[in-house]
């Protein structure tokens, strides 16, 4: 099965497109990834939320800022997230935020953009669970406070787990893809 990959961030101090390029990286040479699916890079400074019609399997990057806000390339296309038809989709999302430093605020946009995309008829996956951070409050939190709606990233208080965590978080996607494409 051909699968066209994208990755769409939004990026302020690189931090997000940083992690986004290992996504394509990693993803791009696993051998359980059949050879003829494309990743593709969308940074969202120079690209519209309308491509994101265009894939199968969408990975969004977003991180959040000060007080619970969104990076600012998200920010300025929010309006347009309703309007992308997401059907049929497989989508997973990765946030980054400042555990310590935000700690009532972190992944908070991460949060915003799971309620953003929430009603749209697409396969989400790639939750990622809470243990090993610490935080007081996150809108990424799914109500039993045991997941967060996509991979937590904390390049501030935790980048030496960056990498450990991106190839763990990529594996679980290409499984659970593997059995999404099992389903009738």
């Amino acid at each position: 099965m051909s699968l066209k990959i994208a990755v769409f961030y939004g990026s302020t101090t690189c931090y997000t497109e940083m992690v986004a390029e290992k996504i394509q990286a990693l993803l791009t040479a696993d051998p359980a990834l059949p050879k003829d699916c494309s990743v593709t890079l969308h940074n969202l400074k120079t690209q519209p939320l309308s491509r994101m019609a265009d894939f199968d399997v969408l990975i969004l990057g977003i991180s959040t800022w000060d007080f619970g806000e969104l990076q600012e390339d998200w920010e300025a296309q929010w309006d347009d997230i309703s309007s992308v038809d997401l059907s049929g989709k497989i989508v997973a999302m990765y946030g980054m935020g400042d555990q310590l430093g935000y700690a009532e605020w972190f992944l908070d946009a991460l949060g915003m953009l799971h309620h953003a995309i929430s009603e749209q008829q697409c396969q989400r996956i790639g939750v990622w669970s809470t243990e090993g951070y610490d935080f007081i409050k996150s809108k990424a939190v799914t109500e039993d406070g045991e997941w967060f709606y996509g991979l937590a990233l904390d390049e501030e208080n935790q980048y030496d787990q960056t990498d450990e965590r991106v190839m763990r978080w990529l594996n679980q996607l290409l499984d659970e893809m593997a059995e999404l494409a099992e389903l009738p």
